[in-house]
């Protein structure tokens, strides 16, 4: 399955990336894109409604606000 993954730094509110991970579920979506930029995993929320997780992640430089949904 397909997860697209929004990613938006916090501390620039113009950077935004979008990109998508092949995955079985949204867990394993976070954990590849976490891993691929050598980050730290924060916070991972999955809401019981709806079709999206939200994360924030720890990079060298940066702190990433990141949504997670299938499609």
């Amino acid at each position: 399955m397909q997860y697209t993954i929004e990613a938006r730094e916090l501390t620039n509110g113009y950077a935004h990336r979008t990109l998508t991970i092949e995955a079985d579920d949204a867990d394993q979506a976070i954990d590849r894109f976490v891993r691929d930029r050598n980050a730290e995993l924060m916070s991972f929320t999955r809401p019981a409604r709806g079709p999206e997780s939200i994360a924030t992640v720890k990079t060298e430089d940066s702190i990433l606000l990141v949504r997670v949904y299938s499609g």
